[in-house]
């Protein structure tokens, strides 16, 4: 019965009725080759002594801008449990109403560190489970943008962001693995002072400082091995952040106002769901290709956005 069953779902076997039904081969997890989804990051470590570099290819499209970048990951497996590494960023702003970026810039660079507590194994309940600490520096313009608000591609703010990062591995009933990752993590961010325009909405005559609200982020990703080198993948994500306050003297005032004016204007808190399918290519263990795209539809407080990508993952 259960044969028959499995035959109904993959879409009536080719073979005759009488013909007897070939037995489900188990996939190894050798045989198995990954990428990684687009968004989800590993809770695996790397053994000691070897780098991992994965370089992203991206543009952030709405409706009235494009913001492509690169962000590329650059990790070290200093212990078989431990993992360090950095995040830097690249990026250009196009501004459909003028002011685009005026060059290629540096958004904030991102120190990583992951350490991992458990391991998986076949026949266990136990996932991989690490910890994750992140920590953002503000090497990217924000403020003093002049007549070239897209110039600005960092916050200002030092941000400090805690996960914990889950990974597991599941056999469908017809024997290909379904490889799971499961994360949650939180960013608390410093104060940024700042003056003129800059990307917080401040206009020229601005001189104060901005306090960004933390943020909450949550993402289940899924891959299925199609093939040894072809993956399927998908992230579903959950964003929540809080308000985001900037306090200041405005020497224009608002509304044309003439004189300096005391301002405070509140972002508001945020919600934004998103998912993310892609495609994997992997020529062996250790070289593969990712193919995606971000999805995040708009709502009253969350601009609406589609961001294809490319990625290249290389470890050694």
């Amino acid at each position: 019965m259960r044969t028959f069953l499995m035959a109904c779902l993959l879409g009536w076997l080719s073979v005759p009725a009488f013909a007897q039904t070939a037995p489900v081969v188990r996939q190894s997890r050798g045989d198995a080759w990954f990428t990684g989804p687009m968004l989800a990051n590993s809770a695996e470590t790397l053994p000691a002594g070897h780098f991992l570099i994965e370089p992203y290819f991206y543009d952030v499209a709405t409706a009235h801008a494009d913001g492509w970048g690169s962000r590329a990951y650059l990790l070290y497996g200093l212990a078989d449990r431990f993992t360090v590494g950095l995040i830097p960023i690249v990026g250009y702003n196009r501004l459909s109403g003028g002011g685009s970026s005026s060059g290629v810039g540096m958004a904030d660079l991102t120190v990583d560190l992951q350490y991992r507590l458990t391991e998986f194994r076949e026949g266990s309940a136990m996932p991989t489970i690490a910890i994750q600490l992140q920590q953002a520096f503000p090497t990217g313009r924000y403020d003093r943008l002049g007549d070239r608000p897209g110039n600005g591609l960092g916050s200002g703010a030092y941000a400090t962001t805690l996960g914990l990062l889950t990974q597991d591995w599941f056999w469908l009933p017809n024997g290909r693995i379904l490889r799971a990752r499961f994360n949650l993590s939180q960013t608390f961010s410093s104060r940024a002072d700042v003056q003129g325009v800059s990307v917080y909405g401040t206009g020229a005559g601005f001189r104060g400082h901005a306090r960004p609200g933390s943020s909450f982020y949550a993402d289940a990703a899924l891959e299925y091995s199609l093939t040894r080198n072809w993956v399927l993948a998908l992230d579903v994500t959950y964003t929540h952040n809080r308000n985001t306050r900037v306090t200041g003297d405005d020497i224009r005032g608002f509304g044309g106002a003439f004189g300096p004016s005391v301002t405070t204007r509140d972002s508001g808190p945020s919600v934004a769901f998103g998912f993310a399918p892609a495609v994997e290519y992997n020529w062996t263990p250790n070289l593969g290709v990712l193919v995606g795209v971000r999805v995040i539809p708009g709502n009253r407080s969350t601009t609406s956005s589609i961001t294809p990508a490319v990625a290249i993952n290389y470890v050694h």
